[in-house]
């Protein structure tokens, strides 16, 4: 097995039609897609990636990069996206963590990566936004390159993810995790070769990559294919699609726009949710002004997607909806045994979608999974009398802003050692358009008044933009329970309207 392969069965009946459209018009086939994915899987090889072997990217989004994963697919090898805006301190731990074959990186971040990649003994090709770069130097779009035959269980991508304690976790997705949850989806949102997707998402996370290019592979589905999120532009091409896939942020910004409504929609049979908590409010004025109800799922990177919201029936507002087919879920309470419906208590998930493994933390696999092979999300949940899940919390303290993660752990570390800093607590609060903010609450220790702008500039040296604070508060002291720990659930509480004006 080897998941490129189930995607030439899905798209192969189509090789002559556009799979991926730019905005400037320039279409590339399917069949371009499969020849250029063969001659880079070629020139891979011949850079030294070995099946098995990691290739880790931090490019910009592109069709070559969508190119290269595929070519890593069809080697064997293992496809490991990183966010661009992380920056080398971030990349130093991912590179020496996950010990790649070859890294890829943009023409511009060449010379910034030169000392960590001699350091690290690692080759580094480029790739520019518009296919420039070293990588696609002598490679034509010919080649009768065979496609690797791999086992169900072999690791077909990596990504990290980190918990509480900031250090990041890599998870390791085989081939038969990513194809069962492109299978499901595809039947379950009723995706076919007739449809026209709708990309705006970034593709260095699961939403954006598995989710998004394993609906429309499957099936040869064409994509309207955006290089970042641009609600002007969202708005041109809706009228050339039928189904867009977001995060809450990006239909809170449509909504922001007066004149976005009906007519904007007339080819649209489908507007699907994921990567944080659509708001109610969100939801409900979008049906108003548009008809359209959004479906809203619920998935992990350890997973891929878990429910769903139904294609037909009722799509519940504050629900992700009920287990998707082949995907078993419970809520179990302290003693891990099944609570009643509608009891809130810890969500537990087991499936072909679920991973198998972290990357090189044997003790972390161990305290992630039941006896029975259910993984502990960390998230508490309810399931109803319908079997329909909200998520209702998590255990972990992680924030989700603008759809992407942000661990409180990594920022209060760094702004623990700011002068005059005695102690930190970040949280997530509501925010209409981030769907939560970073906010950095800071207790003094008297030595010097806070130096705001420097903390910021600090942390901007050293953070993706994403993961900075949108604002810094000085308290007295940070709350606690009776152990010690320091209240987050409170702060949350006590600055929950912060952004409400």
């Amino acid at each position: 097995m080897n998941f490129y392969t189930e995607f030439y069965h899905g798209f192969s009946a189509h090789l002559n039609k556009s799979a991926i459209v730019l905005n400037d018009g320039t279409s590339w086939t399917y069949l371009d897609l499969h020849q250029s994915s063969g001659a880079l899987a070629q020139k891979l090889r011949e850079l030294g990636v070995s099946k098995g072997g990691r290739v880790s990217v931090q490019v910009n989004k592109s069709v070559q990069a969508v190119i290269l994963y595929l070519a890593c697919l069809r080697l064997g090898a293992v496809f490991h996206p990183m966010n661009p805006a992380y920056t080398l301190s971030e990349l130093s731990f991912f590179l020496r963590d996950a010990s790649p074959d070859l890294m890829v990186c943009r023409p511009e971040a060449e010379f910034e990566l030169q000392d960590l990649m001699s350091e690290l003994e690692l080759s580094c090709v480029t790739l520019g936004s518009s296919g420039d770069g070293s990588l696609f130097e002598n490679v034509t779009a010919q080649s009768d390159f065979e496609t690797v035959d791999c086992e169900p269980d072999e690791a077909a991508s990596l990504l990290y993810s980190s918990g509480t304690t900031g250090t990041p976790k890599g998870i390791v997705l085989s081939h038969q995790n990513l194809d069962a949850n492109a299978s499901v989806l595809v039947d379950a949102w009723g995706f076919s070769s007739d449809d026209v997707l709708l990309h705006a998402l970034p593709i260095f996370h699961v939403h954006g990559l598995f989710v998004a290019l394993g609906c429309a592979f499957k099936c040869g589905a064409s994509m309207r294919w955006l290089p970042a999120y641009d609600v002007v532009e969202v708005r041109k091409a809706l009228a050339e699609s039928t189904v867009m896939m977001g995060v809450p942020t990006h239909y809170v910004r449509l909504l922001s726009d007066p004149e976005f409504g009906n007519r904007d929609v007339k080819t649209m049979r489908l507007f699907v949710s994921g990567s944080a908590p659509l708001l109610t409010e969100t939801f409900e004025q979008f049906e108003q002004r548009t008809g359209h109800r959004i479906l809203e799922r619920y998935g992990m990177t350890e997973t891929n997607m878990n429910t769903s919201n139904p294609l037909m029936g009722e799509r519940r507002p504050g629900t992700v909806g009920p287990p998707l087919p082949g995907v078993s879920v419970k809520v179990v309470g302290t003693s891990e045994e099944s609570v009643p419906a509608g009891e809130i208590g810890d969500l537990l998930v087991k499936g072909d979608n679920v991973f198998k493994t972290y990357w090189q933390l044997p003790d972390k696999n161990a305290e992630s999974f039941t006896e029975d092979g259910y993984f502990r999300t960390g998230d508490k949940a309810l399931i109803d009398a319908d079997g329909y899940v909200s998520i209702v919390g998590r255990e972990k303290d992680m924030i989700i802003s603008g759809g992407l993660n942000v661990y409180p752990k990594e920022i209060e570390s760094l702004i623990d050692r700011w002068p005059g800093v005695m102690e930190s607590g970040v949280i997530g609060v509501p925010h209409q358009d981030f769907g939560e903010a970073v906010v950095a609450v800071l207790v003094l220790d008297g030595t010097a008044d806070l130096d705001e702008a420097g903390l910021d500039a600090s942390l901007k040296s050293k953070l993706a933009n994403f993961k900075l604070p949108k604002r810094y508060i000085t308290i007295d002291e940070l709350p606690r329970n009776t152990m010690g720990k320091v209240g987050k659930a409170a702060l949350r509480g006590q600055y929950a309207e912060l952004f409400s004006d």
